[in-house]
C-alpha cells in the first residue's frame, strides 16, 4: 500500500509548524495552495454585513458584567462572611453573659432618678429564656442537617454503616455535644466575654494531635512540621490551665474537660490511612468509609444530639441546685410578658461606679419594669441568620475558589474583631451605664471585664497569650488557606459534616474544611507531563512512557490530563450552519492554544488545561461521479465544509487565515479528510459512504465511541490501572452540525465532570435559533423546560436525557457494561426502532442511568442551535421525540426497581413524579379537549354537549386523516386546525379575563391562571440574561391545543413512520436506476390507462390477440374478424435472455457473498470492475461481464471498450480522493493496525443492512402493530378520562365541594318594594 502513490504517515509531520509561526504567514499556508492572482484593475471588495451569533451576542454583553461581579464576589463574600460571623460569635457571648445565677448588673438611672444607682438581678424566666435560645441556636443546624440527610436517603441513596462506623461517630458526636454543653452552660456564664471569646481559640488540641499522629514521610519538610505541630499543641494545652490558676472558680477546670470533647468532633477531617501509626490507619479507613453511609448515621444522629443537649441543660440546671422541671415550667413566662424588679443601692463615695457588685448594699427600696420578653427570641434570629449566612457565604467562596481572601481571611479575623468590639462596648458600658438605653433593654448586657488599661489588658487578660492559642489554631487550620478542590465542589467534597456548629462558627468553618490530600502540581512537574504527552495523543503515550517493554502500573501524572475529544454528527448542513460549527471549534482550539502556550512557555500550572481533538462524521458524503456510475466523489456538502473553514477561520481570528489544505485519508468506511487548525490541534472529518457503512446518527456515535475509547485507549500498550485513570479524564463532547458555543461552556461542563466523577453526562442550556413564529413558540418552549423541568430533575434526581446537539459523556461510563456494546444493539423489533433509532441521545442517556450514572443539568453552559422553523419541519421533529421520549421513559420506570436500587440519584419518590409527568403527558390530549369544551362555554355560551360536539368533529377528521392520507396532507390539515385554534384560543383568553373579572382574583381559574404566570415569570426573573424568552408566551399559550392535541395525535398515528423527514436532499441516481424508474413509471401509466374509460374502449386485450380482418373508428372502436392468438416467438426470446441474465448475476451474489458476506465492500453493483473492492484484492475483476451491454448507445460501448480504464482501489486510490475541489492536500494511509480495526468494526457491527422485502415488509406489520396497539391505549386512556371528567363536570351540582374564596353574592327581596338586591362582595 505505501507504494501506491502516497508517503507513510509522519505522527510530528502536522505539528512540525512552530508554535510562534504567525498565523496569517504564507509559511502555514504551504505551497501546496493555490494562489488566486488579483489583477490590479480588480482589488475592490464586498463584505456581508457583520452579524454576531447568538454565543458572540451573549458574551459580548457578559464581559463586563463578568468582571464586575468578581470584584464585588470578592468584597461582598469577604464582608458577609466576616460581618455575619462576628454577629454570630458576639450574639452567643451575649447570650452566655445572661445564664449565670444570681448575676447583678447595673441598671440606667435615666427614667428612674438621676441621682440614685440601681441595680438588677435576672429572674428565672429570664434566664429560662437565653437557656431556650441557646438551645435553639444549637439545634437548628442540626435540624438542617437532619433534613438533608433524610433527603439525600429518600430521593437518593446511602448505605447503611457497619457498628464500628456507627459507635465511633456515636462517641465522638455525644462527647461534642457534652463539651458543648458544659462549654456553654458552666464555663462561660462564669468568666467575663473578653476571656470567653479567646477561650474559643483553645478547641483545638485533638485535630492538632491526630495532624501530627498523621504526618508520613511523604510529607515535604516533615520535620519542620512536626515541631509546628508540637508547639501548637502545647500553645492550646495552656489554654487549660491560664483560667483555672488565675481565676479562683473551681469550674474552671472544666475548660479542658470541654476542650478535649468539643474537639473530638473534627477527628474525622485529622485522620489519613496514610499515617504511620496503626490507630489512626483504623481512623482513617472508617473515614472513608463514611462517606457512603454519613447520611444514612446523621439521619439519627442529628435527632440524638438535640436530645443529648438538651439533657445536659438540665442536668445544669440540677447541678446549679434548681429544678429541672423549671425548664419547661417557665417557658411561657420567659417568653411572655413579666417584670423585672430593679433594687437602688447607696451611692458610694468617691463617684458613681460601683466598683464590686456583689458587695453592695441595698437601701431596701425596688421597683418593678416590664421586661422585653421578645429580647431572647430577637437576639436568636440574628445569631441563626448570621450563623446561616456565615456557613452560606463561606461555601460560595470555596465553589467559586475565592476561599484564601473571602473565606480563611474573615474566619481567622473573626476573634480579633470580637475581642476589641467587646472590649470596646464593655467599656463604653462600664463608663456610662446608660449609653446603650434604648437600644439594648437596660438589665441585658455582658458579662464585662473589669475596668482595665492596656498594660492591665496584656498582664490580666493573658492577651500575650491568647495570640499563641489564635496562632495555633491559624496553624492547624492552615489547610484553609490553601484549597485544591475543584470549582463549583460539592458540599460533601468541600466539608466533613454537611452542616455546620451554630455556637462555634468560626472554629467549625476552619475545621470542618476539609483537608485536600492531592499533591500540588508544581511547575517543575509540567516539564514531566509534556515529556509524557508526547504530541499530545494517545497512541504517543506509550511511545513515550512504556518503550522499555515493560507494563508499568504506576499511574502517570499525564494520565490525568483531562482529553476532550469534539464528535460532530453531520448531515446536510447549510453554509450558516457550519459556520456557526467552525467557528465554535476554531475558538475552542483558540483557548486550547492560549492554554498550552502558557504551560509550555510561562511555567503556568492551569488547572483547566485540557488537550482537544475534533471528528467530524459526515453522513451520506458519497455520491456518483459525474463522469462515470463506477466511481464514488464526495458530494456538496463535503465541499462546502472545505471551502468554509477558511472563512471561519478568518472571523474568528479576526485576520485572513488560509489553513493548510487537509491530508485525504482512504478508509474502509468512505475517506478522511485530516486538518492541522490554527492553535494546532486537529480536526479530522471522517466520510461515510452508505454503501460501506450503516448511515445514521446512532452508527456515527458508535463509530466514535469504538474508534476513540476501543481503539484510542484500550489498544494502548499500558496497564489497565493507567487506562481507567485516563478514561475517567477522557471526555466526548458531543455536537450538532449547527451549534454555537462558546469554550467556556464547554468549561462548565467539565467543572461538573470534576466535581463528581459518578456523572457519566452533563447537557447545558440551549438556545433556538432561527426566525419565525415557530422559532418563537419554540424559544419559549426551550426556556420553560429548562428553567423549571430539567432544573427539577437536577435537583430532585438527575435529568433524564442529555441532548446530543451539545452534550459531554465521560468516557468511562460510555465503556461500562451494558452501556456502549448495547448502545450497538441492531433494531430488530418493532419498539427498537421507536426507542433506539428515533431518540439516540436519550435511549444513551437511559442506558448510563441503569447503569448507576449520574446525568446533569448546567443552566450556565449556553449552546445555541437552528431549530426548525417551519410547521411541517417542526411536526415532523417533534413526531420523532414524542414517541422515542415516551419509550424511555417506560422502559426506565418498567425496571424502576433495579434501577433505584444501583442508581443513588433515582429514588422511589423521584420515579414517582417521572409517572406523574409521564401520565400527564398521556393524558394530554384529553386535558386539552376538556379545556376547549369548558373554554368554548365560558366563551361563546353554549352548553356542555354542544361544546362537547363542536370539539369532537375536527378531532375525528384529523384522525381519519392521519390514518389514510399522506403525511403531506396530515401536515396541511394539521396546519390548517392549528390556525383555527389559535384564533379561537384567542376568543377563549379574552373569554376567560371577563369571566375572571366575574369571579374575582379568588376563584380557581384566577389562582390557578396568577400562579401558573408568576412561576413563568420568577423563573425568567431569575434567569434575567433569557429575560426575554418569556415574552413568545403569547404565542405558547396559543398553540397549546396544536403542540398538546394535534401534534401528540399526529406522533401516536404515525409511529410506524421511522423515518427522520427532517434536512432531507435528492441524491444522485445510476443510469440503471433512472431507465428502471422510467419502465416503472410507462407500466405505471399503461395500467392506469388500462383501467381508464378509453382503455376500456379501445380493447383490453387489443396486446393479446389480433384477426385477419380488421377495422376501427378513428381509433375508439376497434372490429377484429377471425381472431388468434398473437405470435409469440419474441415472448420467448426476451423471457430466455432474462432468464439467463437472472442465472448471471446469482452466480455473481453467490461469488461476492463468498468473499464479503456482509456486502461491505459491494456498493454499487456497477463499481466492482472499475473501484475495486476496499480490501485490495483484484481478482475479482475478471467477474465484471461488461456493464455496457445494459446501455443502449453504441458509441457509450465503444469508448468504454477501447480507452483503458485505471485500475482502483478503494483503500489505495479511490477516485474521489482526486477531486480537486477537496484542495491539493497530501494523500496519507491509515496504518494497519487501524485500518484493521475498522474492518473488524464494520465487520462485526457496521456493515450496511441489505434490503431485504420479507424482512422491510415483516418491519413493517410490526410497527403497524405496534401502532394500532398503542393508538388504541392511548385512545382509550384519554376517553375515559375524558367521559369521567365530562360526567362528573355535568353533575356538579350533585358532586362538589364548597370553594371557600372569591366572589359571593348576596340576594336580598324586599317584600314591599318588590326588589330583588344583589351585592356582591369578595371573600
Amino acid at each position: 500500500m505505501a507504494t501506491a502513490g502516497g508517503k507513510r504517515r509522519d505522527e510530528g509531520s502536522d505539528n512540525s509548524d512552530d508554535e510562534l509561526t504567525p498565523l496569517a504567514n504564507e509559511i502555514y499556508g504551504g505551497s501546496q495552495r493555490t494562489v488566486h492572482e488579483t489583477k490590479g484593475w480588480d482589488v475592490f471588495r464586498e463584505f456581508p454585513p457583520k452579524q454576531d451569533s447568538g454565543s458572540m451576542e451573549s458574551q459580548k454583553c457578559l464581559e463586563f458584567t463578568v468582571r464586575l461581579l468578581k470584584v464585588l464576589a470578592y468584597l461582598v463574600t469577604f464582608v458577609v462572611v466576616l460581618g455575619s460571623g462576628v454577629i454570630a460569635k458576639g450574639t452567643v457571648l451575649f447570650m452566655t453573659s445572661q445564664l449565670k445565677k444570681d448575676r447583678r448588673i447595673t441598671f440606667c438611672n435615666k427614667n428612674l432618678g438621676r441621682d440614685k444607682q440601681f441595680l438588677v438581678s435576672l429572674p428565672d424566666e429570664e434566664r429560662v429564656a437565653w437557656m431556650w435560645a441557646l438551645l435553639a441556636a444549637y439545634a437548628i443546624p442540626e435540624i438542617g442537617t437532619l433534613i438533608r440527610s433524610v433527603r439525600i436517603c429518600f430521593f437518593k441513596s446511602s448505605k447503611r454503616p457497619t457498628s464500628a462506623q456507627f459507635i465511633v461517630v456515636f462517641i465522638a458526636e455525644s462527647l461534642h455535644t457534652i463539651g458543648m454543653a458544659i462549654l456553654f452552660f458552666k464555663i462561660l456564664p462564669e468568666i467575663d466575654v473578653v476571656k470567653g471569646a479567646m477561650l474559643t481559640n483553645c478547641l483545638c488540641i485533638v485535630p492538632a494531635i491526630l495532624g501530627l499522629l498523621s504526618r508520613n514521610s511523604r510529607d515535604s519538610k516533615r520535620f519542620v512540621k512536626v515541631i509546628v505541630d508540637m508547639v501548637a499543641i502545647v500553645a492550646q494545652v495552656t489554654g487549660f490551665l491560664v483560667w483555672p490558676l488565675s481565676e479562683n472558680k473551681p469550674v474552671l477546670w472544666l475548660i479542658p474537660v470541654a476542650s478535649l470533647c468539643i474537639s473530638l468532633g473534627w477527628w474525622e477531617n485529622y485522620v489519613t490511612r496514610q499515617s504511620p501509626i496503626g490507630i489512626i490507619k483504623s481512623l482513617g479507613r472508617i473515614k472513608e468509609e463514611l462517606n457512603l453511609s454519613r447520611y444514612f448515621i446523621y439521619r439519627f444522629m442529628s435527632v440524638w444530639k438535640i436530645m443529648l443537649f438538651l439533657v445536659c441543660i438540665l442536668f445544669a440546671i440540677w447541678i446549679d441546685g434548681d429544678e429541672p422541671a423549671m425548664f419547661f415550667q417557665l417557658f411561657n413566662a420567659g417568653f411572655g410578658p413579666h417584670n423585672i424588679v430593679v433594687e437602688e443601692v447607696q451611692i458610694q463615695l468617691g463617684g458613681t461606679v460601683i466598683p464590686d457588685l456583689a458587695n453592695v448594699t441595698l437601701t431596701g427600696d425596688s421597683v418593678e419594669i416590664a421586661a422585653a420578653h421578645k429580647s431572647a427570641f430577637y437576639v436568636l434570629l440574628i445569631q441563626v441568620f448570621a450563623a446561616y449566612f456565615c456557613y452560606i457565604f463561606g461555601k460560595f467562596a470555596c465553589k467559586i475558589l475565592i476561599q484564601g481572601f473571602s473565606y480563611a481571611f474573615p474566619i481567622n479575623l473573626v476573634i480579633p474583631l470580637v475581642v476589641n468590639f467587646l472590649i470596646a462596648a464593655c467599656g463604653i458600658r462600664n463608663g456610662d451605664n446608660c449609653f446603650f438605653h434604648g437600644t439594648v433593654p437596660d438589665y441585658l448586657f455582658f458579662e464585662s471585664p473589669p475596668v482595665f488599661t492596656l498594660s492591665d489588658f496584656i498582664s490580666r487578660q493573658m492577651a500575650w497569650i491568647w495570640l499563641l492559642w489564635l496562632l495555633s489554631q491559624t496553624w492547624i487550620t492552615i489547610h484553609i488557606w490553601t484549597p485544591k478542590a475543584e470549582r463549583l465542589a460539592s458540599t460533601e467534597k468541600l466539608f466533613v459534616l454537611p452542616m455546620y456548629n451554630g455556637l462555634l462558627i468560626d472554629q467549625s468553618m476552619a475545621l470542618n474544611r476539609k483537608r485536600d490530600d492531592h499533591k500540588d502540581v508544581k511547575t517543575e512537574d509540567l516539564a514531566e507531563i509534556e515529556k509524557e504527552k508526547g504530541d499530545e495523543y494517545y497512541e504517543t503515550i506509550s511511545v513515550h512512557t512504556d518503550n522499555t517493554g515493560s507494563t508499568p502500573k504506576t499511574v502517570k501524572s499525564s494520565d490525568q490530563i483531562t482529553r476532550i475529544y469534539a464528535c460532530a454528527t453531520m448531515w446536510h448542513e447549510t453554509k450558516d450552519e457550519m459556520m456557526e460549527f467552525l467557528k465554535s471549534i476554531l475558538r475552542l482550539d483558540e483557548d486550547q492554544c492560549a492554554r498550552r502556550v502558557a504551560q509550555k512557555y510561562l511555567r503556568v500550572v492551569d488547572p483547566d488545561y485540557y488537550e482537544f481533538e475534533t471528528h467530524i462524521f459526515l453522513d451520506d458524503a458519497f455520491e456518483i461521479s459525474d463522469h462515470s456510475d463506477d466511481d464514488s466523489q464526495v458530494n456538496r456538502f463535503v465541499k462546502l465544509l472545505v471551502d468554509t473553514i477558511d472563512e471561519a477561520a478568518s472571523e474568528v481570528h479576526q485576520t485572513i487565515i488560509r489553513i493548510r489544505p487537509p491530508k485525504k485519508y482512504p478508509a474502509p468506511y468512505g475517506g478522511r479528510l485530516t486538518w492541522v487548525l490554527p492553535g494546532k490541534t486537529k480536526m479530522i472529518c471522517h466520510l461515510k459512504d452508505k454503501a460501506k457503512i450503516r448511515h445514521r446518527k446512532r452508527w456515527s456515535q458508535v463509530m466514535y465511541m469504538y474508534y476513540l475509547l476501543g481503539h484510542r485507549l484500550m489498544e494502548l500498550p499500558i496497564s489497565v490501572d493507567r487506562k481507567e485513570v485516563m478514561a475517567e479524564n477522557t471526555y466526548l463532547l458531543t455536537l450538532d452540525g449547527d451549534i454555537d458555543f462558546q469554550p467556556h461552556a464547554v468549561r462548565l461542563l467539565i467543572d461538573l465532570m470534576k466535581k463528581n466523577k459518578n456523572l457519566g453526562a452533563a447537557c447545558g442550556r440551549i438556545h433556538p435559533v432561527g426566525s419565525g413564529p415557530m422559532v418563537w413558540y419554540q424559544m419559549f418552549e426551550y426556556a420553560i423546560g429548562h428553567w423549571l423541568q430539567k432544573a427539577t430533575e437536577h435537583m430532585i434526581g438527575c435529568v433524564l436525557c442529555s441532548p446530543g446537539c451539545f452534550s459531554l459523556f465521560r468516557g468511562k461510563a460510555l465503556m461500562d457494561d451494558n452501556v456502549m456494546k448495547k448502545y450497538t444493539l441492531r433494531s430488530d423489533e418493532a419498539r427498537h426502532y421507536v426507542q433506539y433509532d428515533q431518540g439516540e441521545d436519550r435511549w444513551l442517556c437511559t442506558l448510563l442511568l441503569q447503569r448507576g450514572y449520574r446525568v446533569e443539568y448546567s443552566a450556565a453552559s449556553d449552546a445555541y442551535t437552528h431549530c426548525p422553523e417551519g410547521f411541517s419541519e417542526f411536526y415532523n421533529q417533534r413526531r420523532r421525540w414524542v414517541p422515542s421520549t415516551i419509550a424511555n421513559i417506560m422502559d426506565l420506570l418498567m425496571d424502576y426497581k433495579h434501577t433505584i436500587k444501583i442508581n443513588d440519584n433515582i429514588s422511589t419518590p423521584y420515579i414517582a413524579y417521572q409517572m406523574m409527568l409521564m401520565g400527564g403527558t398521556i393524558l394530554g390530549p384529553g386535558t386539552i379537549f376538556l379545556m376547549l369544551v369548558g373554554a368554548f362555554v365560558a366563551a361563546f355560551r353554549i352548553d356542555n354537549w354542544t361544546s362537547f360536539e363542536y370539539n369532537l368533529y375536527p378531532i375525528l377528521i384529523f384522525m381519519f386523516v392521519c390514518f389514510t392520507m399522506k403525511s403531506e396532507i396530515q401536515l396541511l390539515v394539521a396546519q390548517i386546525l392549528s390556525t383555527a385554534y389559535a384564533m379561537i384560543m384567542m376568543a377563549v383568553i379574552v373569554g376567560t379575563a371577563l369571566q375572571l373579572g366575574e369571579d374575582g382574583i379568588g376563584s380557581p381559574s384566577a389562582i390557578f391562571l396568577i400562579a401558573l404566570s408568576s412561576s413563568f415569570f420568577i423563573a425568567a426573573c431569575l434567569h434575567p440574561q433569557e429575560f426575554w424568552c418569556i415574552v413568545p408566551g403569547i404565542i405558547y399559550l396559543l398553540s397549546i391545543p396544536s403542540m398538546y392535541l394535534l401534534l401528540i395525535l399526529y406522533s401516536v398515528i404515525n409511529l410506524n413512520v421511522v423515518s427522520w423527514g427532517t434536512r432531507e436532499v435528492q441524491t444522485k441516481k445510476t443510469k440503471k436506476e433512472i431507465e428502471q424508474e422510467k419502465k416503472e413509471a410507462e407500466e405505471a401509466k399503461k395500467k392506469a390507462k388500462q383501467k381508464s374509460l378509453l382503455g376500456f374502449l379501445s380493447g383490453v386485450n387489443s396486446n393479446e390477440e389480433e384477426g385477419s380482418i380488421e377495422f376501427s373508428f378513428a381509433g375508439l372502436f376497434k372490429c377484429l374478424l377471425c381472431t388468434h392468438p398473437k405470435g409469440n416467438e419474441e415472448k420467448v426470446q426476451l423471457l430466455h435472455i432474462a432468464s439467463t441474465l437472472e442465472k448471471l448475476e446469482k452466480k455473481m451474489d453467490i461469488v461476492e457473498r463468498s468473499i464479503d458476506p456482509h456486502g461491505l465492500n459491494r456498493g454499487r453493483k456497477l463499481s466492482v470492475g472499475h473501484r475495486g473492492s476496499t480490501n485490495g484484492d483484484h481478482q475479482l475483476d475478471a467477474l465484471a461481464e461488461g456493464p455496457e451491454e445494459e446501455h443502449d448507445s453504441d458509441s457509450e460501448t465503444d469508448t468504454l471498450s477501447t480507452v483503458p480504464r485505471e485500475r482502483r482501489d478503494d483503500l489505495i486510490n479511490p477516485y474521489w480522493i482526486e477531486d480537486p475541489e477537496l484542495k491539493k492536500g497530501e494523500v496519507d494511509f491509515l496504518s494497519p493496525a487501524e485500518l484493521q480495526f475498522w474492518k473488524d468494526l464494520i465487520d462485526k457491527y457496521l456493515y450496511p443492512i441489505d434490503a431485504n422485502k420479507d424482512e422491510q415488509a415483516r418491519i413493517s406489520r410490526d410497527l403497524k402493530e405496534l401502532r394500532d396497539s398503542s393508538v388504541f391505549s392511548f385512545f382509550m386512556c384519554n376517553a375515559l378520562f375524558v367521559l369521567i371528567v365530562f360526567l362528573l363536570q355535568l353533575n356538579k351540582d350533585n358532586i362538589h365541594f364548597k370553594w371557600p374564596f372569591g366572589v359571593k353574592t348576596n340576594i336580598t327581596y324586599d317584600e314591599v318594594s318588590q326588589e330583588v338586591t344583589c351585592d356582591s362582595t369578595m371573600q
